[in-house]
């Protein structure tokens, strides 16, 4: 049973407000198909005119994106001083942009992989959706979980 005063209402953020939340954020999870299965892997990304862009080296994010460009990517934020969480998806085509000269070095791009050494390929994302919900965190609990006895002897 669920209690409804523990359930974070949900806002459905119209395409505007995700970009602004995606401009504010530099971290999302990005989800591809690797040999059939899903995969989800960290990137660094920054909101370029009507997509996102991010650096990657010639690993399995970009074999899995010359096999099937279509990807997702979700950045998401939570504020428990604050009582409020978001996430936004962007669903689209991968493309390899021009990564040759200075497009790859642009300081507006701004972009800094975690793994910084060899990451040539530039990826754009070609939005084909941008969906995204704000949360209410109505309960101070929501977001702490009680050390039972199980959790506990994990830690031990």
């Amino acid at each position: 049973m669920t209690d409804k005063n523990m359930v974070p209402e949900a806002e459905t953020l119209n395409a505007d407000e995700c970009w602004k939340l995606l401009e504010h954020t530099s971290v999302g999870r990005l989800g591809v198909v690797v040999d059939g299965e899903p995969d989800v892997f960290p990137v660094s990304f920054k909101v370029d005119g009507e997509g996102l862009v991010f650096r990657t080296g010639s690993g399995t994010k970009l074999q899995a994106i010359e096999a099937n460009s279509m990807v997702a990517l979700e950045a998401d934020s939570v504020s428990a001083e604050f009582g409020l969480a978001w996430s936004v998806v962007v669903k689209g085509k991968a493309v390899q942009d021009d990564a040759a000269g200075p497009a790859l070095n642009e300081p507006r791009r701004g972009l800094f992989p975690w793994q910084g050494v060899g990451q040539d390929h530039l990826i754009r994302i070609v939005p084909q959706s941008v969906t995204g919900r704000r949360f209410t965190l109505s309960a101070t609990g929501t977001w702490q979980t009680p050390l039972n006895e199980a959790t506990r002897a994990g830690l031990e």
